[in-house]
């Protein structure tokens, strides 16, 4: 069990959360919420010891804890397989330390009878299967057994995180603390480790933006609001509904309370000067009585998103013929691909990570060249387009105002300001320097260009990677409502199952157009077939 008791944490003059009680039990998945900003990944850090409460409170943790760390260039001079291993400290420090007497060539007595004491340690710790279990968990996260003797500086960083992953779940942990563990994932190990912690025993204490991942996961949501922590039984969606019907009880009782409250007022007001001095005393008391609740004002904010188009492309958006792509005489990334797009269409991009979903955005919009094939846009479809990177996109040393400022045409500073309000950059947050900005707010301000641009076609490469569950949820509703085209590449299932009417998915026999909803393609084709796990 993880208790937590009477723990405070802030900065300066702002609470993230105070006096927090809380238990995490075995067997129980808990969903660690709150919008951007309210303290998740803060709170996570003192679960795990790195940070130090704001106060005398104190953290009891089970003997063996898998964290998900953030570093992915911390274990570059180690084996892969030998960095999931590290997963178990006792385990790892026993191999250590038993190589080194093995080493020596007269040992003592009492290093003969150490050694002794280590291999007891490592089977207790079934150190003996070690390597097969930390293979069995890489092939699930989608690393080939040929790869596992490589180091860890011969991947690309988001597979990096993959075995990160993979330390943190390996050795059997009595619990397990992940912040955003699908970041980096594709759809295929997203639903293999929705199945890993499906059959997980200890206690799971998870952040994610994904709200599917939750709802999939989860038996308890531990939400960050109001100064504290709140568990929840249910899935996120059940804490929503949860946290509203409770909102709306306490309302519905205020709303009871002001009428009564009146109704008593006017009596006393009647006869406070008469002769029933009594009756006017026994009021007032019930009206301190029924006192309205006061609550506490909630951090949940949700942008408000909506994409408008100047002018309308041309019916016939875009005509793509036999597309071909490949980089330093590797096989194609697709091969002969045609399509023809229509206004109104709104086409998401999958399959796994390194499959080229980017080169092929980046081919669609001529930022890089094809191999061979043709790329015809019709003449009115102009774009806006969120980078998977933002920090290319959002140029330092400007404040978040000034930036946003450049892409406007005549809407004025006054709508500028009301744009930047729309997307949560309220008062002086929009004086921010843009090199300070964190993901979420990064994120916010690439979309608030687009929807200043008012291009008729979207295009957007993992717009989710940074945006919390409100916001993921309204870029969903003002994607969806869009009357213009719309390319998105993500691995939010539920963004795409909102949004989507057009599937382009990267399997192992090819680049395929399947025209129909998420859930339509789905049906069609199992999740187990997406293509096979890519390195650029």
């Amino acid at each position: 069990m993880i208790i937590v008791n009477e723990v405070s944490k802030g900065y300066g003059s702002r609470t993230l959360f105070d006096n927090v009680s809380v238990k995490f039990s075995p067997g129980n998945r808990y969903g660690l919420t709150g919008p951007n900003g309210a303290g998740k990944s803060t709170f996570m850090k003192i679960l795990t010891g790195e940070l130090e409460a704001s106060n005398a409170g104190t953290i009891t943790r089970p003997r063996k804890v898998g964290v998900l760390k953030q570093d992915q260039f911390a274990y570059d001079n180690e084996r892969i397989i030998d960095t999931v291993v590290m997963g178990n400290d006792i385990l790892w420090q026993a191999f250590k330390e038993r190589d080194a007497l093995c080493e020596v060539e007269n040992l003592t007595e009492e290093q003969m009878n150490r050694l002794g004491e280590l291999e007891v340690i490592i089977a207790d710790e079934n150190g003996y299967t070690a390597e097969f279990e930390a293979a069995e968990i890489l092939r699930g996260i989608g690393i080939e057994d040929d790869d596992h003797e490589n180091l860890m500086s011969t991947l690309a960083t988001d597979y990096k995180f993959r075995v990160l992953l993979a330390q943190a779940l390996f050795g059997e942990p009595q619990a397990v603390l992940l912040d955003e563990p699908t970041n980096h994932l594709d759809l295929e190990s997203i639903h293999w480790l929705e199945e890993f912690l499906w059959q997980y025993e200890g206690i799971l204490v998870v952040i994610s933006h994904d709200r599917h991942f939750l709802n999939s996961v989860c038996t308890h949501i531990a939400d960050i609001d109001y100064d504290t922590i709140i568990v929840y039984p249910g899935n996120y969606d059940d804490m929503v509904e949860h946290k509203m019907q409770a909102r709306q009880s306490i309302e519905s009782a205020n709303k009871d309370k002001a009428k009564k409250i009146a109704q008593l007022q006017e009596f006393v007001q009647r006869f406070a000067a008469g002769q029933r001095s009594s009756q006017v005393q026994s009021r007032r008391k019930e009206m301190v009585r029924l006192a309205p609740e006061q609550m506490k004002r909630s951090n949940i904010q949700r942008p408000f998103i909506r994409f408008e188009q100047e002018k309308p492309s041309g019916r016939e958006v875009l005509q793509v013929k036999n597309l071909t792509k490949s980089f330093d005489g590797n096989a194609p990334l697709f091969k002969d691909f045609s399509i023809d797009l229509l206004r109104g269409e709104k086409i998401a991009i999958i399959g796994s990570n390194g499959v080229g979903k980017t080169t092929l955005l980046r081919c669609l919009m001529n930022e890089i060249e094809a191999d061979s094939g043709s790329v015809k846009w019709t003449e009115a479809a102009t774009w806006s387009y969120y980078p998977q990177d933002y920090h290319d996109a959002i140029t330092a040393g400007s404040t978040a105002l000034d930036w946003l400022m450049q892409y406007m045409v005549d809407e004025g500073h006054q709508h500028v300001r009301g744009l930047l309000g729309k997307m949560l950059f309220s008062g002086e947050d929009s004086l921010k320097q843009t090199e300070n900005l964190s993901g979420g707010e990064a994120a916010r301000l690439l979309l608030a260009r687009m929807m200043m641009q008012k291009n008729p076609v979207l295009v957007l490469d993992e717009p989710t990677n940074h945006l919390d569950l409100e916001a993921v949820s309204a870029l969903a509703e003002g994607l969806s409502t869009f009357p213009g085209t719309v390319f998105v590449v993500s691995h939010d299932r539920d963004l795409i199952s909102d949004v989507a009417t057009r599937i382009l998915s990267f399997t192992p026999s090819g680049l395929r157009d399947f025209q129909g909803t998420y859930e339509e393609y789905l049906q069609d084709n199992p999740l187990k077939e997406l293509a096979g796990k890519g390195k650029r």
